[in-house]
């Protein structure tokens, strides 16, 4: 699995340039007015992961296969979305299905693009947005209380579980902050996933800067990442124009452009790996002379579900996992030296999985 990252933001602030960029698609039409975007477009990117490649070559692997990310590029948001204002309540929904909102914040100047309030103000803009976000939510719970309500007076349990949860959401929104604050015990979790409310899902606030800013940001981006870094929440600083020209290069030259700018790598790589620290997501591995491949799982995965991610089978019939770390597979030189170095370990059902293992496992059929 990799995951699917909804891309969010007022009009005009860049999204769909962006989106194009790490799509390396035109698939969304990048204009200067609003809601250009009329269908939320999707588009895959692949994982970038050194480390894959090295495993490949120590193996001599025929084939490459990284995981993957699925961005979506939603319509731009306004002030009143909640209440169908812009294109509303149906671009709210695709953001239900996606694991993390990265919400593009326009942090340049620049005169011939236009700002749907008139002002450059990205922290005004995450607001305007977080609150549409949790008025929608507000709107929602009231809904699902009704008829929830009615089915706790018949004794069902799951009724009685989401009624607490949903209301739990309902008193932090009342008091203007997002259901991501609500502290929710182990037991609700899957729960608590299962409601869906637009404002559990982490954020990512991307600022686009200009290109001459896109090293070191500017003020614009200081503002949002002490904003970001009060909720909790996480910030890149990206320069959309300059992903655009990349996404346009052959590697080569892409490598030489970025050293020119001053980057050490590109956006995408920034954006993906802050995606996976906000969801906290890991990646394993499994290789041979066929291919390597990357797999990714949430942190604290036990081996068994770990398997399951490749093939349902796998979980099901599982009997252990042979492991070697990636440092040992590298430095020793693949899985036979690692094995005969006594690095290869057999972990059961309680092993968990760790960033980086190289896994083999074994199962009934």
């Amino acid at each position: 699995m990799g995951f699917k990252m909804g891309i969010v933001g007022m009009p005009n602030v860049g999204k769909s340039t962006l989106f194009n960029a790490l799509t390396r698609t035109a698939a969304a039409q990048a204009a200067n007015f609003p809601f250009c975007t009329i269908e939320p477009n999707v588009g895959e990117v692949a994982v970038p992961d050194k480390r894959l490649d090295k495993l490949a070559a120590i193996a001599g692997s025929k084939s490459i296969i990284p995981t993957r990310m699925t961005f979506v590029d939603i319509a731009g948001l306004v002030k009143g979305a909640s209440k169908g204002e812009g294109l509303g309540n149906q671009f709210l929904a695709n953001i239900r299905e996606t694991d993390a909102i990265a919400h593009v914040l326009r942090c340049f100047e620049d005169g011939d693009v236009t700002h749907v309030d008139g002002r450059v103000d990205p922290v005004a803009d995450a607001e305007t947005i977080e609150t549409e976000l949790m008025l929608a939510d507000l709107e929602s719970i009231e809904k699902r209380l009704q008829n929830l309500i009615r089915k706790t007076r018949g004794g069902d349990k799951d009724a009685v579980q989401q009624v607490r949860l949903l209301e739990a959401a309902k008193v932090a929104l009342e008091e203007g902050q997002p259901a991501r604050t609500v502290d929710v015990d182990e037991d609700d979790v899957k729960a608590w996933k299962l409601l869906q409310l637009l404002t559990t899902k982490p954020v990512l606030y991307v600022c686009n800067v200009g290109e001459a800013e896109a090293a070191e940001g500017n003020a614009h981006s200081l503002a949002v990442a002490e904003m970001a870094a009060s909720q909790g929440n996480a910030h890149v600083i990206i320069s959309a124009q300059i992903e655009e020209e990349i996404s346009q290069l052959e590697d080569d030259e892409a490598v030489m452009f970025l050293e020119e700018m001053g980057l050490a790598e590109a956006g995408l790589d920034r954006l993906i790996k802050a995606g996976y620290e906000l969801l906290h997501l890991e990646t394993y591995f499994t290789v041979g002379p066929k291919e390597a491949r990357a797999w990714t799982v949430s942190a604290q995965t036990k081996a068994p579900q770990a398997a399951g991610v490749i093939h349902g089978d796998f979980e099901k019939g599982f009997i252990r996992a042979e492991t070697i770390a990636y440092d040992d597979f590298v430095t020793l030189g693949g899985e036979q030296p690692a094995k005969e170095a006594g690095k290869m370990r057999a972990e059961g059902k309680s092993y968990v999985v760790k960033d980086g293992d190289v896994l083999h496992f074994l199962f009934n059929t």
